[in-house]
C-alpha cells in the first residue's frame, strides 16, 4: 500500500531546515556558523562571512579565541533548546507516521484476516489464532514497511540542500528472523488421503513416538523455534491406528512409559526424554498437548507380550484384546489356492516375473516343509519372499519370461549352499573316519541317534554312536552327558524316563540288580532334547541281551514311561542327514 513516509520524510527535513535557518541567523549575529556533524550540529568560527576550518581554528590568536569561546557560550544554551524542539518535531512527525502506517496496514490485512475466519468459523481455537497474526502483524510493522534514508547535499559545509530517498518495499528484504515469525510448521499433512491413517512405526523411540523439538547449533549454541517441532508417530496416526512392535517398543529407554502416559491421558505431549526420566535438561520450547483418539496394535513374539504382562500391571488396563496367530495353517485346497493367489500378488506388486503352476507347486511343498509337517502349511511368508525373490533371479539368469518349478529348486538349493558349510564339514569327517559312524552290519549295545544342529535360519542334522554298557549294580543308569555338564535338562528328564520304564518292566518288585553307562560317542558340544530316549533304550537292551543292532538304520524318538515313543520333529534334517 502506498507507505506515508515519503511524505513524513519530506516534513522531517522541512521542518529541521526551518528551525536550522532560525539558528544559523542567530549565529551569525555572534560571529558563528552552523556546521552539521556525523553527531548532529555544532557551531565554528565566522570570519569573512566564511566558517573556519579545523586547522584554522589552530591558528587563531588568543584574543580571536577568547572571543570565539564568549560567543559560543552566549549561544550554546540557544543551540541545545534548538536540537531538543527539532527532536520533539521529529518525535511527533514519527508518531503521526506510525499511527498512519498502523492504520493503513490493519486495512489491508484485516479484510484478508476475516476471509480466513470466515472459512474456518466452527474452529474457535483458529480463529483466536489468527487475531493473534493481525495484532502482532500491526504490531511489528517496520518488518513490511520501507526503510527511510535521508541524503544531505552539503557542499558550503553548512547545512544545505537536502533531499529524502525512498527505498521500495519491493526492494527491502525482511530479517531472516521476521520472516521466521510468520512460518507454519505442519506437523501432518494428509492432503489426498482417505479413510484413517495405518502408521507402522519401525524405530518406536520415545522422541520417535510422542515427537520432539530438535536444535541447531549457532555460533555455539543450540537454537531453536516453532520450525523444528517435530510430529511423533502418535500425531501421524491419530484419529487412525498405529501399529508398534513390541520387541522394539520395550528396547527403548522410555518408549513405552511415553507410550502408556499419551493413551492414559488422551493427548500426545511433546517433551524431552531427560525431562520425563526428571534429568537436568536444557530448557527447550513446551508445545500445547493435542487431543489424542489411537487405536495401537502391538505385534510380536508371545514371550514379549507375556514379559510385558508380568512387569507392568497396567498393561492388561491399555490393551485388552489379545490375538495369537499360529506360524502355521491347515494345508486345504482352499488354503493351497490362498498360497497360490499371494504368490501372484507378491510378483505383481513388486515386479517379479510370473510363476507357472509348477513353480507355485513347488512353493506349497517348501511352505508345508517350512511348517514341519505334511498336513500344514507356514504362515512365514517373510521367508516365502525371500524364495520368490531368489527364484525370479534364477529365471532372469536363464533368460525365461516366467518362473519355473527348476527356478524354485535352484533357489532353495542356492539358500542352502550358502549356509551348509558346517554341515559340510561334519559330513567330510565321517566320510574320513575322524567322527566314526557304522552304517553296515550289526553291533551290540550299539545304535546310530540323529541329531539336529539348528542356526536359526539353517538346520542340518547327523547320525551320532549312542553306546551302552551294562553290569551288575543297585540301578543306577549313569548318563554321561548329565555327569559331564554336557546333557540339557530335557535330555537327562529322557534318561530318568528311560530309567523308570526299565523298572517297571523288569523289576516292579525287587531292586534292580544293574548298572549301565550311555553316552553320546565323540560329542563336545551341549547335548539337549529327548528323542534320543528311544535310540538309548535300544542302545541298553541290546547291551543286556548281547543282541547286535543292525547299523544300516538310525532311530530317533522319545519315549514316555510306558514305553511308547512319541511324535518327533526335524524329520526332515533327520531323514536326509542320515
Amino acid at each position: 500500500y502506498p507507505s506515508p513516509r515519503m511524505s513524513a520524510a519530506t516534513l522531517a527535513t522541512a521542518a529541521e531546515k526551518k528551525v536550522i535557518v532560525e539558528l544559523e541567523a542567530r549565529a551569525r549575529q555572534h560571529s558563528l556558523a552552523v556546521v552539521r556533524t556525523g553527531e548532529g550540529y555544532t557551531f565554528t568560527a565566522l570570519k569573512e562571512a566564511q566558517p573556519l576550518a579545523p586547522d584554522e581554528m589552530d591558528a587563531l590568536s588568543p584574543d580571536e579565541l577568547r572571543a570565539y569561546e564568549e560567543s559560543l557560550d552566549s549561544v550554546q544554551d540557544e543551540l541545545n533548546a534548538t536540537l531538543d524542539r527539532l527532536e520533539q518535531v521529529q518525535k511527533e512527525l514519527s508518531d503521526r507516521v506510525d499511527a498512519l502506517d498502523r492504520t493503513s496496514l490493519t486495512a489491508v490485512v484485516a479484510p484478508r484476516i476475516e476471509k480466513l475466519a470466515a472459512r474456518w468459523s466452527e474452529r474457535p481455537a483458529v480463529i483466536e489464532h489468527l487475531r493473534a497474526i493481525e495484532r502482532d502483524v500491526v504490531k511489528h510493522i517496520e518488518v513490511f514497511l520501507p526503510d527511510v534514508e535521508v541524503e544531505h547535499d552539503d557542499e558550503d559545509g553548512a547545512a544545505g540542500d537536502e533531499k529524502a530517498v525512498i527505498v521500495s518495499a519491493t526492494d527491502r528484504t525482511p530479517g531472516e528472523a521476521a520472516r521466521r515469525r510468520y512460518e507454519v510448521n505442519v506437523l501432518v499433512d494428509r492432503t489426498g488421503e482417505t479413510g484413517a491413517p495405518v502408521i507402522y512405526e519401525d524405530l518406536p523411540t520415545h522422541g520417535n513416538l510422542v515427537g520432539r523439538v530438535e536444535h541447531v547449533a549457532r555460533m555455539g549454541a543450540l537454537m531453536t523455534d516453532f520450525r523444528f517441532i517435530k510430529a511423533g508417530a502418535l500425531h501421524r496416526a491419530n484419529g487412525g491406528y498405529l501399529v508398534l512392535d513390541v520387541g522394539k517398543l520395550v528396547g527403548h529407554q522410555g518408549a513405552w512409559e511415553g507410550l502408556k502416559r499419551a493413551l492414559q491421558a488422551g493427548e500426545v505431549r511433546i517433551e524431552t526424554l531427560e525431562r520425563m526420566l526428571t534429568l537436568a535438561t536444557t530448557r527447550t520450547l513446551e508445545p500445547e498437548a493435542i487431543a489424542l483418539d489411537v487405536k495401537v496394535v502391538l505385534v510380536g513374539e508371545r514371550d514379549d507380550f507375556y514379559q510385558l504382562d508380568d512387569l507392568d500391571p497396567e498393561f492388561r488396563a491399555l490393551f485388552k484384546v489379545a490375538v495369537d496367530f499360529h506360524d502355521d495353517m491347515p494345508r486345504t485346497p482352499e488354503s493351497e489356492m490362498d498360497c497360490a493367489r499371494w504368490v501372484a500378488t507378491y510378483a505383481k506388486k513388486y515386479s517379479l516375473r510370473p510363476f507357472d503352476r509348477y513353480a507355485v507347486a513347488r512353493v506349497i511343498e517348501w511352505s508345508s516343509r517350512l511348517a514341519e509337517d505334511s498336513t500344514r502349511l507356514s504362515t512365514r511368508f517373510g521367508d516365502i519372499a525371500e524364495l520368490l525373490v531368489e527364484a525370479d533371479h534364477h529365471a532372469a539368469g536363464e533368460g525365461r519370461a516366467v518362473v519355473t518349478g527348476e527356478d524354485v529348486v535352484r533357489a532353495d538349493r542356492s539358500r542352502t549352499r550358502r549356509v551348509d558349510r558346517v554341515r559340510d564339514l561334519v559330513l567330510e569327517q565321517i566320510r574320513r573316519g575322524v567322527i566314526t559312524v557304522d552304517v553296515a552290519g550289526r553291533c551290540a549295545g550299539q545304535v546310530n541317534a540323529l541329531a539336529v544342529i539348528d542356526f536359526g535360519d539353517f538346520a542340518f542334522a547327523h547320525p551320532s554312536r549312542v553306546t551302552a554298557r551294562v553290569g551288575v549294580g543297585t540301578g543306577q543308569v549313569i548318563d554321561i552327558e548329565r555327569e559331564t555338564d554336557l546333557g540339557g535338562p530335557i535330555h537327562t528328564k529322557g534318561v530318568m524316563i528311560l530309567t523308570g520304564l526299565l523298572v517297571a518292566k523288569y523289576a516292579p518288585d525287587l531292586p534292580l540288580s544293574l548298572w549301565a553307562s550311555l553316552v553320546f560317542e565323540q560329542s563336545y558340544i551341549g547335548i539337549d532334547g529327548d528323542s534320543a530316549s528311544s535310540a538309548e533304550l535300544y542302545a541298553l537292551l541290546s547291551a543286556l541281551a548281547d543282541v547286535p543292532l543292525m547299523q544300516s538304520r538310525a532311530v530317533t524318538g522319545a519315549i514316555d514311561q510306558r514305553g511308547r515313543v512319541q511324535a518327533i520333529g526335524g524329520v526332515n534334517e533327520k531323514i536326509e542327514g542320515f
